[in-house]
């Protein structure tokens, strides 16, 4: 219906209709509670010959109260929320127009004084006599020039005696100097704020704030609670580096938010140091901690505790009262443990439990994963679980699904409100499909696009991720906190490392490559007794397993063989010392077995028991895990006489190969040789410290004890000759003539500065350190510079993991190198070797981890391992660190985005009034050589509510894309990680605006009046977020029956550009040649 006098911007505009009557008017009062640029837009030309204006904001809501304890204006917002992206792209210009036309001498503006005192709503013009009351405020929406319009109710009318009223009324308020006061100059002010060019380092710090604005309060108070604890006057928080600080800080909300949390900083960055922090706290609570750990890294966390009172304990003053058990200890119900025993020991009783390399409980149901879950985590008072890891994501996502289930105690809906995530298991379910199928279409080469990967796992997957781990890279560190690094001293450089190929044999009768065929060619049948099953029983069960999962104990006994050769081979690698030991334990097992089946033949012993021939983990090397057999056999299922054949057979080739190893004496050791050349060369070309201090102090990295003490043992007389301090350090043993023989004064002595020995505790400092693995996490040693791997570890994180001892923040040496010794110059052909004997023990490792098939993972495996042999392969040119590494591999730190919301908290301390301020649509502009385009943040403005509606963004109701100038899609929504790193390199530190670009931006799009360009990127965003939205929707209906996918409304459906509002945008120029 058509109305003669009412304005509701359907049938007639209320932004027509002021139009038609400003064109001949000398004189336009108006009364608003808002004032945009966009509704100033509407009116421009029409405006620009009007005689005088009187704008009156007739309620001072449009009054920006940034901080919510002060009820003082601050500024005036004159731009609009929830315009479509394209009209917002003009705004800085339009301001500018509007700054131009407000600044005239004819316009003035005035601001009701009191807060809710005038709603009105007032137009008058004249000539000819107009006015207009009712609804419409003096915005886009308001006007009715929007799509989206406001539906309004205002009255229209040229009686003459109207208006002389609503005149004498408006001037009367106007004229009131108590009721009202000059705004014209705030009002410019903020046109001022949005004409101007923006600094590209605002731009982004205004992105993270819209981003977590919902987050920043909840984080401020969990940090005031921290406070009312007092940690910040703890020894342990005073000595942290800002960014451990704040890891600590994101640990301990992550605990109190969602029960759990996974630490997984790179190598180097004080995961220990930030975990004691994060146990402080809970002890400052009157909780109790229980720390489990690796047996081989005890000695770490003893140092720490208070009872221990040990000498070295920096953290004295902190008394840390944590309990402290093994891995192990798990899979035992009586004995003592460092003074606990075991058989009266509760485990039921502890508030937080941390556990350091929480990836060595990647099988769900193994003994000590299900007691962890069962009796530690499930029973007793209410558990919150600190997980410690640097491992990347490998061949699996399954390992990580597990070290989840121990925060949610196995509960699949625990983070249905927290983070969304209503089914963990499908989740993740999904995210393991597409981290198979991406695997898969791996090059043979191991070469592997990660981009492609992340791209599919999926928004609620980042989410998940993002919401209970924390992971920051040293790269992100030097980034993120560069004045810090600054002030307390960079990383080292590294050099090229030395790649040494030392004979095994000097005779050159033995060779690596002849041994390592001959333990290719080991049966071990005393390993594989379903060979020999001849019991009905024991058939039975074996083809129902193999029914039920397609392998069965059988195949699991072939891989596990395979896993035994692996270990031969290492041990090989290591020292012929060490695999000469393994051996003759290896024979001793097989005589006793041959023996306990004749006394079992001649009824000398009924039990017919075969667990305690099985072999045994081995501690040194945490990747050959022995799985028990799920149907133990009795002797009396097999076939003894053939068994004992084989037995016989096997006992007569490892004798043989044991006489031809052991014919390696330290004489004939080609890598003992070569290592006493090292260290005396070390010790004649000694390297200085930038305090000018020389130094001649050598790690040498082992996988093995045996090795270990070998070394030991056989260096002693040079040792003598040098003048030269030597120990060496194990899990569970320690050697050194030198100082107190103990594993905590071996590392004070060998590394006394950076491990805080005093004066008085000062012994012999130790200048050559043989080791394990059990110092290859967690300490700092960088009074040393040089790394020997004396035998290189399989896992390239660990060749890394060592080398981090030394290459650590704050080093007082310029560089830092490593020293590789490998098996053979024909790298070629060992990387294959290795390989392929490795994708065997993998899958021995999935049998033992519940896969359903483990052989259908084989292609994942061997694609993962071809990836860890081109790893290696860098080792031998590149000086790597684990961000190197995993370029192309995947880490957790892929998925949070902690880092950068701790980066804004810091921002915000100074700078949150300035980011309030800043309008949304603001745009910065950058160069750059390849990377040319625009970042679009935008929100959707009809989006669900609804947290089970499955969404393409890990940030929704926010959507980022990186759109390149040809309108191609650089980075999709879903790769908000990647496209915020992006941001930031092109952003951070640039603090004031580029004007030669914004000249050059200006240029191009006329001032603003010629935005096709960007029209056209914003669109492209906007397509590549519906397609999204639409994939993620074909990829949900397939979860309707689980409970955790709904179909969102049509009208939440995210289509166009009118869906949108823009957030902030960056404008990437071409940059240009020198």
């Amino acid at each position: 219906m058509a109305y003669q006098h009412i304005l509701d911007n359907r049938t007639h505009t209320v932004a027509d209709y002021l139009r038609k009557n400003l064109q001949s008017a000398d004189a336009f009062r108006l009364v608003s509670a808002y004032f945009s640029i966009y509704g100033y837009a509407q009116l421009e030309d029409a405006l620009d010959s009007v005689g005088e204006v009187r704008f009156l904001f007739g309620d001072p809501a449009s009054v920006e109260d940034v901080d919510p304890g002060n009820a003082e204006p601050k500024s005036f917002d004159v731009t609009e929320n929830g315009l479509i992206p394209n009209h917002a792209l003009q705004q800085k210009f339009l301001a500018e127009r509007c700054a131009e036309w407000v600044g005239r001498d004819t316009v003035s503006i005035r601001s009701i004084a009191q807060a809710n005192f005038l709603h009105g709503k007032l137009y008058l013009t004249t000539p000819p006599i107009r006015s207009l009351v009712g609804s419409s405020n003096f915005t886009q929406r308001g006007l009715g020039a929007s799509t989206r319009a406001n539906i309004e109710i205002n009255l229209a009318s040229d009686d003459a005696e109207i208006y002389a009223e609503l005149r004498e009324w408006f001037d009367l308020i106007w004229s009131d100097n108590k009721l009202t006061t000059d705004a014209k100059q705030q009002v410019l002010d903020a046109l001022g704020r949005i004409a101007k060019e923006h600094a590209p380092e605002l731009i982004y710090y205004k992105t993270l704030y819209e981003l977590f604005r919902a987050d920043i309060e909840a984080r401020l108070a969990q940090e005031g609670r921290m406070g009312d604890v007092k940690l910040g006057d703890t020894a342990i928080w005073n000595t942290l580096y800002q960014f451990q600080k704040d890891g600590a800080r994101s640990a301990i909300t992550s605990l109190e938010r969602h029960n759990g949390c996974i630490l997984a900083d790179s190598v180097g960055l004080g995961k220990t140091y930030t975990a004691l922090a994060v146990i402080k706290h809970y002890e400052l609570c009157n909780r109790s901690v229980l720390v489990l750990c690796p047996r081989k890294l005890r000695e770490n966390w003893s140092l720490y505790q208070a009872h221990t009172g040990h000498i070295a304990n920096p953290f004295t003053d902190d008394r840390f009262a944590f309990s402290l058990l093994s891995h192990t200890d798990l899979s035992r119900d009586r004995g003592d443990a460092a003074g606990i025993d075991l058989a009266n020991f509760s485990w039921q009783n502890y508030a937080l439990i941390v556990i350091d390399e929480s990836h060595n409980f990647r099988n769900h149901q193994g003994q000590r994963y299900e007691r962890l879950l069962n009796e530690v985590i499930g029973k007793g008072v209410k558990t919150k679980v600190l997980m410690l890891s640097a491992t990347p994501v490998n061949t699996s996502l399954i390992d990580l699904r597990n070290q989840i289930y121990l925060m949610t105690e196995n509960r699949q809906d625990s983070f249905r409100e927290s983070l969304g995530v209503s089914d963990i298991g499908n989740l993740l379910k999904r995210a393991q499909t597409q981290f198979r199928q991406w695997e898969s279409r791996a090059p043979l080469n191991g070469q592997r696009n990660k981009q492609e990967l992340l791209d599919n796992l999926g928004s609620d997957f980042y989410r998940l991720l993002g919401g209970v781990s924390i992971a920051r890279s040293r790269r992100q560190i030097e980034e993120f906190y560069a004045a810090e690094i600054d002030r307390i001293g960079r990383f080292p450089d590294r050099e090229k490392p030395v790649n040494v190929y030392p004979a095994t044999d000097l005779e050159g009768d033995l060779s690596y490559k002849e041994l390592a065929e001959r333990i290719s060619e080991f049966t071990l049948s005393i390993y594989r007794p379903s060979d020999y099953v001849v019991s009905e029983k024991g058939l039975q069960q074996l083809e129902e397993e193999k029914k039920a999962r397609n392998f069965n104990q059988a195949d699991r006994e072939q891989f596990l063989i395979a896993m035994i050769r692996t270990n031969f081979l290492k041990r090989l690698e290591s020292s012929a010392h060490s695999l000469t030991l393994t051996l003759e334990r290896t024979i001793g097992k097989i005589d006793t077995l041959l023996d306990k089946i004749d006394r079992y033949e001649s009824r000398q012993n009924p039990d017919g028991s075969l667990a305690e021939v099985l072999p045994d983990d081995d501690e040194d090397d945490e990747e050959f895990l022995i799985n028990r057999a799920r149907h133990p056999y009795n002797l009396a299922d097999l076939d003894l006489p053939a068994w004992k054949k084989e037995l016989r057979q096997d006992k007569e080739t490892l004798n043989s190969a044991h006489g031809s190893i052991a014919q390696i004496t330290p004489e004939r050791d080609g890598k003992l040789a070569r290592l006493k050349q090292q260290i005396r060369d070390r010790d004649a070309n000694r390297t200085t410290d930038r305090n000018g201090l020389e130094n001649r102090k050598l790690l040498v990295f082992t996988t093995f004890k045996d090795t270990g003490e070998y070394l030991y043992d056989n260096l002693q007389e040079l040792a003598v000759e040098l003048n030269l301090n030597i120990a060496m350090v194990s899990g569970d043993a320690t050697l050194t003539s030198a100082v107190p023989n103990n594993f905590n004064s071996i590392l004070d002595n060998f590394a006394p500065v950076a491990r805080g020995r005093s004066d008085s505790d000062s012994g012999c400092d130790i200048d050559l350190l043989i080791a394990t693995d059990c110092i290859s996490e967690g300490q700092n040693l960088q009074d040393c510079d040089t790394v020997l791997n004396y035998d290189i570890h399989w896992n390239p994180i660990r060749i890394i993991q060592r080398f981090g001892r030394i290459d650590r923040i704050g080093s007082q040496s310029d560089s830092v190198r490593m020293i590789n010794y490998w098996p053979t110059e024909e790298m070629e052909e060992y990387l294959r070797l290795q390989t392929r004997v490795e994708a065997r023990m993998a899958l021995a490792d999935a049998a033992a981890s519940g896969d359903e098939n483990p052989l259908d993972n084989y292609d994942g495996i061997q694609g993962e391992l071809n990836f860890r042999a081109q790893q290696l392969k860098q080792l031998l040119d590149e000086d790597l660190d684990l961000d190197d590494l995993t370029d192309d591999g995947v880490t957790m730190s892929d998925f949070t985005l902690d880092q950068f919301f701790t980066q804004l908290l810091h921002y915000l301390e100074r700078n949150r009034e300035e980011l309030e301020q800043t309008a949304l649509g603001a745009y910065a502009v950058v160069d750059s050589e390849k990377d040319t385009g625009v970042i679009w943040v935008l929100r959707q403005r009809n989006a669900s509510q609804d947290k089970q509606t499955q969404v393409a963004s890990p940030v929704h109701p926010f959507y980022i894309v990186h759109v390149r100038n040809d309108g191609k899609i650089r980075h999709g929504c879903a790769s908000v990680k990647q496209t915020l790193d992006l941001f930031q390199q092109m952003s951070l530190g640039k603090t004031e605006a580029i004007h030669k670009l914004c000249d050059e931006f200006n240029r191009r799009t006329e001032n603003g009046t010629d935005m096709a360009a960007y029209d056209s990127l914003l669109n492209a965003a906007v397509k590549d977020i519906s397609q999204a939205h639409n994939r993620t929707q074909t990829t949900g209906l397939g979860l309707q029956g689980s409970g955790d996918f709904r179909l969102p409304k049509s009208s939440e459906t995210p289509d166009s550009t009118e869906d949108f509002e823009l957030v902030t945008w960056l404008v990437v120029l071409p940059r240009e040649q020198d």
